[in-house]
């Protein structure tokens, strides 16, 4: 069967692409942030995952605020990006897995998720930032992916419990899948920012610190939360926190914390990745 070997948070902001784009990792300014992938990536070395879950926030690329489905998961044999206007390079083309793709669909629904289904789906910066940080090089593509798009963009906004119970859902289709693969789930987003209005530039590092602590032990108390405290702590964009507690959701076993890099500030928020370890499938 399948197996959820671990999970992996990371930011997702455009200017740390533009960072990779330009060879600026070594500077002053960035090597804090990225001498921090350097663990996992060890760990990504050593696991040899072939498969991995995106769960991100599209920010207008392949869903605009006049269709904004709450949860959306692609199904398609490719994935591609654009131009965003951030000065991103376009990347090669992502490798898909429909045939667990489909599978996770039928189950999600049968756990009575309503999805958007994609069989065609561009992806932004959410997505292609994390993974080009997470394998490096510009035609890094070792693992197939499954782009699990979550709405932290137009209200009204799933819950932090209901963001929790997808990723249940998540793993239990995922461990029910024929085939000897190895999976790592990869939350993209985060942390606390604001990017418009009285309270643009936001940082909270304090809540920041308090979700890294809390996302390993004590989740439940992040999943009563309600969409309106999340705001207020994290910020109108700090909300991208849902996809996180998707990524924690779908952990099986017991959770270990292998890694964790916080660094502020990058762009306009705080530059964060975490690494946890599924230790019910060790084995190989």
């Amino acid at each position: 069967m399948a197996r959820i070997i671990g999970g992996i948070a990371t930011s997702h902001i455009p200017a740390i692409g533009k960072a990779i784009a330009q060879g600026t990792q070594d500077q002053p300014y960035w090597k804090p942030f990225f001498d921090g992938y350097a663990p996992v990536h060890a760990w990504l070395h050593e696991e040899q995952p072939d498969v991995a879950v995106m769960i991100y926030n599209d920010h207008g690329l392949n869903f605009f605020l006049d269709k904004m489905p709450t949860f959306a998961v692609g199904a398609a044999p490719e994935y591609l990006n654009a131009d965003e206007g951030w000065g991103l390079p376009v990347s090669m083309p992502y490798p898909g897995f429909p045939e667990l793709s489909w599978h996770m669909i039928e189950s999600l629904v049968n756990e009575e998720f309503d999805l958007t289904m994609c069989q065609e789906m561009l992806v932004d910066h959410g997505f292609v930032v994390p993974l080009s940080l997470l394998w490096p090089g510009k035609e890094a593509r070792p693992v197939r992916v499954i782009p699990v798009a979550v709405n932290t963009v137009q209200f009204p906004l799933p819950t932090p419990a209901r963001c929790f119970k997808l990723g249940q859902a998540i793993g239990h289709a995922i461990e029910s899948f024929d085939g000897d693969h190895r999976v790592v789930i990869i939350g993209s987003g985060g942390m606390s920012h604001q990017l418009d209005g009285e309270r643009a530039g936001y940082i909270n590092k304090t809540f920041d610190v308090s979700y890294l602590n809390r996302i390993v032990d004590d989740v439940a108390e992040l999943c009563c939360m309600s969409v309106a405290e999340l705001v207020l702590m994290a910020g109108a964009q700090g909300v991208e926190l849902l996809n996180w507690l998707v990524m924690r959701g779908a952990m099986t076993g017991r959770v270990t914390e292998k890694h964790r890099n916080y660094h502020v500030p990058i762009s306009n928020t705080a530059g964060a990745v975490m690494l946890l370890e599924n230790e019910t499938a060790m084995a190989r």
